[in-house]
């Protein structure tokens, strides 16, 4: 067994212990809007759900040299954002919204995707998103690094309204085999659901 102190390593080593170790891991496909009406797109995989009374989803947005990118901010600045579950239909354009615009320049029409209204909130959701989550910003909590330049920013979302393709949906539950969600591995791998097993939970 190798013991490894995070104090005795870079924050580069600690990422890639993280990100080879936590997986696979669900992404997040998230929609914002700016102050200057562009919508944003973009992927993250630190991201999962916090708590279901009320329906609350979270989303680690990793800052640049303390500085908030379009994602946290625009949620920040409306108080609203969408989040899209990746599956295999449209993961390729999923990937392309990661690309770095400048943020007068949306990664929804760089991507190829189309925007589709939301009900309850402002944000402009995915329409090839089989699932997507209108949320509204519960709190954004600046965590890591230091008081002066935190390393990310914690949104939590509080789902408001719930869009789901009807292939998917079976009488409350949702198919994953219909659904065919991905994953985030390490660096530039992906996975698929892959072989699926049942545990009763003991009493």
């Amino acid at each position: 067994m190798i013991t490894i102190h995070p104090s005795e390593i870079s924050e580069r080593e600690s990422y890639k212990l993280l990100i080879g170790s936590i997986i696979p891991r669900p992404i997040a496909l998230v929609t914002t809007l700016s102050s200057q009406g562009v919508v944003n797109a973009a992927p993250f995989s630190y991201f999962n759900i916090v708590t279901a009374d009320p329906p609350m989803i979270s989303v680690s947005v990793q800052r640049k040299q303390g500085r908030s990118k379009d994602t946290a901010r625009n949620a920040a600045d409306t108080g609203a954002f969408v989040v899209h579950i990746a599956d295999e239909a449209y993961i390729c354009e999923i990937n392309r919204t990661a690309a770095s615009l400048p943020p007068e320049e949306s990664e929804v029409a760089w991507a190829g995707l189309s925007t589709v209204k939301s009900d309850m909130i402002p944000v402009p959701g995915i329409a090839e998103a089989r699932i997507r989550m209108e949320c509204l910003l519960e709190q954004s909590i600046p965590l890591g690094g230091t008081p002066e330049m935190p390393a990310a920013d914690l949104l939590i979302g509080r789902v408001v309204c719930f869009h789901i393709d009807e292939s998917v949906y079976d009488h409350g539950h949702i198919k994953a085999e219909a659904l065919k969600p991905v994953s985030r591995l390490a660096g530039a791998s992906y996975s698929k659901l892959g072989e699926q097993f049942v545990l009763d939970r003991p009493e």
